[in-house]
């Protein structure tokens, strides 16, 4: 397909006839990218058996990854937008599964650090720009489903991976949570080479390094110091000096921003309100999403006993909610609109959060956090549509990169809260206390989603706003 028919083919009464096969072959992507961070979680006690690692390597196993991707999405977002999405999307899949080879193979710490560093640089590539040809691609009412199936397999991934990562471990063994994305991987980049359009670029191909490089290291500094909080407390030094060189290094970002010719983004962009909107609900939707699956995790297996299998498999109908949820706000944002969605969708995950406070159990604990998913689950199509709705072409690689950003902070801060709200239940594995710690962190996940679901009232603009 030439150039001109693929510009034209997205526009204005000539949508791309292959739409829907690519963004299938995108979000399978996607689901790669998510899948990777609880597959890996669940496999991490056989991977520190076999190759011996110690407490600190195994937290970087997770952590390496989460920091490069978080970090380098903004950079991946502008660099699709530069260089041509297409191109961003298929190296940056291409390295994630090269890197995913590369980790099943390894046989110490640090070939298995270094290649999950550079998973999480492949993902920040392609994240952000996947996303930025889901916008591009679909139009109106048909954007607003585009975007609920990828927001389905963004919410419902990360339970997934819970249950693949126990199935995966207790058959072929840890290394294959790393080879299963190979073959899925190469299938489809060579789907994706043949049919993805070249959309038409936003720059000259000039890019802001030293802008790219503090925003880098700014946006590593606080989601290491959100990943230490959790850990070490949030009056830790090291965390407090973490928090003031992200500070130091956004307002040198900013800074530089209005001196570079060719700045890395338009500061004016957080500004707008829709932006700010859908910023701010997918960070809390991230958080409380992270934190309850965090909380669940450690509740069925230390104080319920159950194993990472059966974990996984209790995990399995919060996964389908929350899939069923997006892809049902998907279809009816635009007869609800996003503000009416977003404080509804927020209400029912409060309830949902009170449910293991009221009653006890396992069986209590799954409904409970069904019922919370269903309602973060929209969430998750509100922030996009809102952020994402009437962003110009130009624009849709780095404002897609800003909300992936603010996805990895809210699963970072929402893990480091949960994690010091219960830090006795987690450790304790029988006792009343034990259950207590749990109750009490629930409670506050049920008074985030209340005092948010007032907040996106005021901050999501009225249709027509």
């Amino acid at each position: 397909m030439s150039d001109t028919e693929t510009t034209s083919a997205h526009a204005p009464g000539a949508a791309h006839p292959l739409r829907w096969p690519i963004l299938g072959l995108l979000g399978l992507a996607q689901l790669m990218l998510i899948l990777d961070i609880t597959v890996v979680a669940i496999a991490l006690p056989h991977m520190g058996a076999e190759l011996d690692l110690d407490r600190a390597a195994l937290t970087w196993v997770v952590s390496g990854y989460a920091l490069t991707f978080g970090s380098l999405m903004l950079l991946g977002g502008r660099v699709a937008d530069v260089f041509g999405a297409k191109r961003v999307v298929l190296t940056g899949l291409a390295v994630f599964t090269a890197a995913s080879l590369v980790a099943g193979l390894a046989t110490g710490a640090p070939l298995l650090l270094a290649a999950r560093i550079a998973q999480g640089a492949g993902a920040a590539m392609l994240s952000p720009a996947a996303l930025s040809v889901v916008v591009r691609l679909f139009d109106g009412e048909e954007r607003n489903r585009a975007l609920g199936i990828w927001s389905a397999l963004g919410g419902g991934g990360a339970a997934l991976g819970v249950l693949l990562g126990g199935l995966i471990t207790a058959g072929p063994g840890w290394a294959w949570v790393f080879f299963i994305n190979v073959p899925v991987g190469l299938i489809v980049l060579v789907a994706l080479t043949r049919i993805l359009p070249d959309l038409p670029r936003a720059g000259s191909g000039s890019l802001d390094v030293p802008g790219a490089a503090l925003v880098a290291a700014a946006t590593g500094s606080l989601i290491y110091a959100l990943i230490r909080a959790g850990d070490h407390g949030w009056f830790d030094a090291v965390t407090v000096l973490l928090f003031a060189t992200a500070a130091a290094a956004y307002t040198g970002f900013a800074a530089w921003q209005h001196r570079a010719s060719v700045p890395l983004m338009d500061l004016r962009l957080l500004s707008r309100r829709p932006v700010v909107a859908g910023i701010f609900v997918i960070a809390v939707a991230t958080a409380l999403m992270v934190g309850v699956f965090f909380l669940g995790s450690f509740y069925f297996q230390n104080h319920r006993h159950h194993g990472a299998l059966t974990t996984g498999l209790l995990f399995l109908p919060v996964a389908l909610v929350t899939m069923a949820a997006a892809t049902a706000s998907g279809r009816v944002i635009g007869r609800l609109g996003a503000r009416v969605l977003a404080a509804v969708a927020l209400v029912v995950a409060a309830a949902g959060f009170l449910v293991p406070v009221l009653w006890s159990g396992t069986a209590a604990m799954v409904v409970g956090v069904s019922i919370a998913a269903a309602g973060l689950g929209a969430l998750f199509v509100v922030a996009s549509a809102t952020a994402l709705g009437d962003v110009a072409p130009h624009e849709a690689g780095v404002t897609s990169g800003i909300v992936s950003t603010f996805h990895e902070f809210g699963a970072s801060a929402g893990a480091a809260a949960v994690s010091s709200a219960a830090a006795a239940s987690i450790t304790a594995r029988t006792g009343t206390s034990a259950g207590s710690g749990f109750d009490d962190a629930f409670l506050v996940a049920t008074g985030v989603a209340a005092v948010a679901a007032g907040i996106a009232l005021w901050l999501i603009p009225a249709r027509g706003d």
